[in-house]
């Protein structure tokens, strides 16, 4: 179901099981008790980006990014912005993440299944979606702030990078489960109701 057209459009957070394995920071982000938050899966076209130049984005076609965003209020939210990779848009630089992600043992940003732990369901295959966090924004109002975090250094890499498993998808509901072992309840939201 990954690579089904279906998975494309924003779909609003209804649960999440917050793993124990979470972060911290997405212990709180992902409370949708508190804040409205989305998953906007889209297409964007590689020219549209200032960092690619015009030949390679005729070469590598569009990019599936998966962006998470969370609005605090009508004016103010965060959107973290991620390249993704599936057997229909490839992504070159997703490779397998490495590590945990655990920092001199303690769970600072989440801890990822890897190796064996992180081997896809071979029964349901095209169902997973690869990613690795590239950008960040607050907006207030129209003011973007750039989100605190270095995904692009390279010491960073390999620590932002994730998956996450479509298990059912429908119409109107997705359930996912990521790499950290995180369950998501999503429902797609109409398209007339999107207001970005």
């Amino acid at each position: 179901p990954a690579i089904s057209p279906q998975v494309k459009g924003l779909w609003r957070l209804l649960h999440t099981n917050n793993a124990d394995t979470a972060s911290p920071i997405q212990r709180k982000a992902v409370d949708a008790s508190k804040y409205s938050i989305y998953q906007d899966i889209f297409l964007r076209q590689d020219d549209d980006d200032d960092d690619i130049d015009a030949d390679d984005a005729d070469k590598n076609g569009p990019t599936l990014i998966v962006s998470q965003v969370v609005k605090f209020g009508d004016k103010a939210q965060l959107a973290v912005d991620a390249l993704a990779s599936t057997s229909q848009y490839p992504l070159e630089e997703l490779t397998t993440r490495q590590r945990t992600g655990k920092i001199l043992g303690a769970n600072i940003l989440g801890v990822s299944k890897v190796g064996e732990d992180a081997q896809e369901d071979s029964s349901r295959p095209n169902s997973r979606i690869f990613f690795v966090f590239d950008e960040g924004n607050f907006n207030f109002d129209g003011l973007k702030v750039p989100y605190p975090v270095p995904f692009r250094w390279p010491i960073f890499r390999d620590a932002v990078k994730g998956w996450i498993d479509i298990t059912y998808l429908s119409d109107r509901i997705r359930i996912s489960r990521g790499n950290k072992g995180t369950t998501f309840v999503l429902l797609k939201e109409d398209e007339d109701e999107d207001d970005g």
